[in-house]
């Protein structure tokens, strides 16, 4: 399990180097991820240092450091 998360956590860091800050919601739409598999690699990212992640109001952006 922890080898597929890290494979989505490579193929999300590739997406938001792409695309740069997006929400949840719109790399969902626009990957062939789904909400569960971008969440775990979030955390996984965000365990090693990789992410920031900025809160305006209730939307949630996600963005490489």
């Amino acid at each position: 399990m922890s080898k597929s998360i890290g494979l989505v956590a490579g193929q999300l860091w590739h997406y938001l180097d792409k695309h740069g800050p997006s929400t949840v919601t719109k790399v969902v739409k626009e990957s062939d991820l789904d909400a569960k598999q971008v969440q775990r690699a979030i955390g996984w990212l965000a365990k090693e240092n990789k992410l920031e992640i900025t809160l305006k109001g209730r939307i949630e952006t996600i963005a490489l450091k």
